[in-house]
């Protein structure tokens, strides 16, 4: 099977050339500037621009146990028509995603029937529980690419320095959601001005950075490679720095709703402005902007985090944490960052696919002959609407749902198969 796309400006080496490419079976096998082949699909993208796959290392897909929400086949059409090739699966499912058998069955439904590749991210303790150490060595041959308790935080210490040891040892990426339970209580939002309004107990910033400060000590004694999920604050972004300034393995990354929204949002009582970590005071949101502009923020993952719509529909203190964000991801931040001139479309295009799959070892994602044929098709210039009836998630849970975003997803290429054609 070959696909010509032609017409196109992709995203090469650092900068966009037009050209055109040619796939063969799964693979890039010629790009070039204007060439005739012969093949048996052709895609204009005259007026588009062609990135390398998007790549979301973040990501629930609720399969098993919570298919009501979601499940592997309507998550990754979901993901495929958001752009993305690559999704990472967090293991906080019913059973937990703990030992190899849960990860095979999450790899054989996703081969069979997802329309992206998906890889698996274990738990770093057995049930979520923080009490004993994961099969992390039997899930590591089983596939895994990272492990971690998403949802929940390791509180104890001295388990914590054990898991990080074991996984170091197996070269195992650790991903934190960094969260001290004592601190956070039964917090709703930001713990700061809009909660003291609303009457909500606040979430601080510091229940965040105390585990970055602690996990990142750990993770030097351990020589463990770090990874925190969804960072939201400045000062967790000044603990990020250091560590990094002093060659520690330690990275982050950084959600479309973090970047974009801020604290004011929850001002309408919305659930779907309701997760955790919550949204941020708008210093934080400030300088989180800048950080993925500058590099300190690695990478953008969505933490795609659906839920039925009987669950969102409570009052705001009953309500789950989180948003779904895989449809909805690029041309967010295409709108609100790259066209208000915060960030350029070259570091957007970097963060979302070519970085977070360095970051955990996924492969070369570049667009270049000998390459996967990973890519997306993307109009710049048309409008996205999000609406309950178009989005392919089960869940609709999203603050965006009934806005108008600039950029439209027009076709996703994975593994040389057409995911998505709008």
């Amino acid at each position: 099977m070959k696909t010509l796309v032609k017409n196109g400006k992709a995203y090469i080496d650092g900068k966009f050339t037009s050209v055109n490419i040619l796939i063969e079976d799964d693979k890039i096998i010629k790009i070039a500037p204007k060439f005739t082949a012969e093949a048996d699909q052709t895609i204009d993208a005259k007026g588009c621009h062609i990135f390398p796959g998007f790549v979301d290392l973040h990501a629930h897909l609720r399969d098993p146990g919570q298919t009501y929400k979601e499940d592997i086949i309507s998550g990754t059409r979901s993901a495929a028509k958001g752009g993305f090739t690559t999704v990472c699966t967090m293991p906080n499912t019913e059973p937990v995603i703990d030992n190899i058998a849960a990860v095979e069955y999450v790899q054989r439904r996703a081969k069979d029937l997802g329309s992206c590749k998906v890889h698996v991210i274990g738990a770093i303790t057995k049930k979520l529980e923080g009490a004993e150490i994961s099969e992390m060595a039997t899930m590591k041959n089983g596939g895994i690419v990272a492990v971690s308790d998403d949802g929940k935080c390791v509180q104890n210490a001295r388990l914590m320095l054990s898991c990080m040891k074991y996984a170091s040892n197996f070269n195992i990426p650790v991903i934190i959601h960094p969260e001290d339970y004592n601190m956070a209580g039964k917090g709703q939002i930001h713990g700061g001005r809009v909660a003291s309004q609303l009457g909500f107990s606040g979430i601080p910033a510091l229940a965040e950075e105390i585990i970055i400060a602690r996990d990142i000590m750990l993770a030097e004694n351990s020589k463990c490679q770090l990874h925190v999920a969804h960072i939201s604050s400045a000062k967790a972004l000044k603990l990020v720095k250091e560590a990094k300034d002093d060659g520690l393995p330690v990275t982050c990354e950084v959600t479309p709703h973090h970047l974009v929204l801020n604290e004011d949002a929850c001002l309408t009582f919305d659930t779907n402005t309701k997760m955790k970590p919550p949204l941020r005071a708008e210093k934080d949101r400030q300088a989180l902007v800048t950080a993925l502009r500058e590099g300190l923020i690695d990478c953008v993952a969505t933490d795609h985090a659906p839920h039925a719509d009987f669950e969102k529909e409570r009052e705001f203190d009953h309500a789950p944490f989180g948003i779904i964000g895989f449809e909805t991801a690029f041309p967010v931040l295409y709108t609100e960052l790259v066209l208000k001139d915060q960030l350029s479309l070259e570091r957007l295009v970097e963060v979302m696919s070519l970085a977070p799959a360095k970051l955990l070892h996924l492969g070369d994602k570049s667009l270049a002959e000998g390459n996967a044929a990973d890519l997306v098709i993307v109009d710049l210039k048309a409008k996205t609407e999000v609406l309950p009836e178009t989005t392919l998630s089960k869940s609709k849970n999203s603050p965006w749902m009934g806005k108008t975003l600039q950029s439209s997803i027009k076709h996703t290429i994975c593994g040389g198969r057409i995911t998505w054609e709008a």
